[in-house]
């Protein structure tokens, strides 16, 4: 079993994590997306996040959902192992999954504090108005420039032609 294993929460486990860290009066940070093939872009946006407030919890889409909305041969990574890497890192307090192609619903079961995205989605991110609805902000990151797990997938089939 890892060590990680007690920062994996199912979505049922969700409201009393966020509870416990309500009781506490921490402020409660999410950041939601696949992850798949985690890189360095991925790891600037999860420290900037951690940066914004007490718990960072991550929210990761299900294998069927980035089937549905990317395409149905990706993810790379399974969501299992995904889950595990993302465990492991120091900035992450939790790390969940939601079963929608849209996280609309678990932020407004989470109702975080700041809800943090790329800067390819803006301010008026999808999320923007459920975060806000409940007393939340939205803190956009800027990207690196050419670290997407799409460029990535781009660079590994122009080497393997």
């Amino acid at each position: 079993m890892l060590l990680t294993k007690n920062k994996i929460l199912s979505p049922d486990e969700l409201s009393s994590w966020v509870e416990e860290r309500r009781n506490l009066s921490k402020t409660i940070v999410t950041l939601n997306g696949s992850f798949d093939l985690l890189h360095a872009g991925h790891l600037q946006m999860i420290h900037t996040a951690a940066l914004q407030g007490d718990c960072l919890l991550m929210l990761l889409n299900s294998d069927s959902s980035i089937r549905q909305y990317k395409s149905p041969d990706r993810p790379i990574i399974a969501l299992e192992y995904r889950l595990q890497m993302v465990a492991a890192l120091e900035a992450v307090d939790a790390v969940s999954w939601f079963e929608e192609t849209d996280p609309r619903a678990v932020l407004g079961r989470v109702r975080p504090d700041v809800h943090v995205n790329g800067a390819e989605y803006g301010p008026n991110c999808i999320e923007a108005e459920v975060v806000k609805q409940h007393g939340g902000r939205v803190h956009i990151v800027d990207l690196v420039p050419g670290l997407s797990t799409s460029k990535i997938i781009e660079k590994i089939q122009t080497l393997s032609r």
